[in-house]
């Protein structure tokens, strides 16, 4: 006499193990369409470009480049936030071959010492007449009208900007977790 019982216990264990796992799934779902929370859209500490441009210039390939984009001469800003770059790019130890730094500026900088100042890795190009300056635009500017760092990819694509002052550790943690995903460069 035990059948109907038994049924009966044998589809509650049934609806409990579904449940253990569709409620969740539900919840879920029903979180990302219907209450306006979202997860957070990413962990990098700079501001991601997407979709990233693509760069026209040859000499921004081959390997991941931290650029620091200058309009008129090289200020003590300026230094500081090169050394800033050098400062990160030291701190990639095995890595350090994949990165290099990179100065553009629009034609009005640089002292003859500068690349002395600054370390020999460093690699000054002037972005001037039209192509430069269409260069220069795909740089997307700094919200409160200051310098900014930014990442550009083997492929020639700026994926990354950041503020240039103060921005080397969120840069530093950024860059190792592309270098770390990425097999090129």
């Amino acid at each position: 006499m035990n059948g109907p019982m038994d049924r009966r216990r044998g589809r509650r264990q049934l609806l409990l193990v579904a449940s253990i796992f569709f409620v969740p799934l539900a919840v879920a779902i029903w979180l990302y369409f219907s209450s306006g929370w979202r997860p957070a859209p990413g962990a990098q500490h700079g501001e991601l470009i997407d979709p990233p441009r693509a760069l026209p210039s040859a000499a921004l390939r081959g390997s991941w480049s931290l650029v620091l984009l200058l309009a008129g001469p090289c200020d003590p800003a300026c230094a500081a936030s090169l050394e800033e770059m050098d400062r990160v790019r030291l701190a990639l130890d095995k890595d350090i071959p994949r990165v290099r730094r990179v100065l553009l500026h629009d034609g009005g900088c640089c002292e003859p010492g500068l690349a002395e100042l600054t370390g020999p890795d460093l690699r000054v190009l002037a972005a001037t007449g039209a192509e430069g300056s269409s260069l220069r635009a795909l740089f997307p500017p700094a919200a409160d009208g200051g310098r900014r760092i930014y990442i550009v990819d083997p492929h020639g694509n700026l994926v990354m900007g950041y503020p240039s002052a103060g921005s080397g550790r969120g840069l530093l943690k950024d860059l190792e977790r592309l270098l770390r995903l990425s097999r090129i460069g």
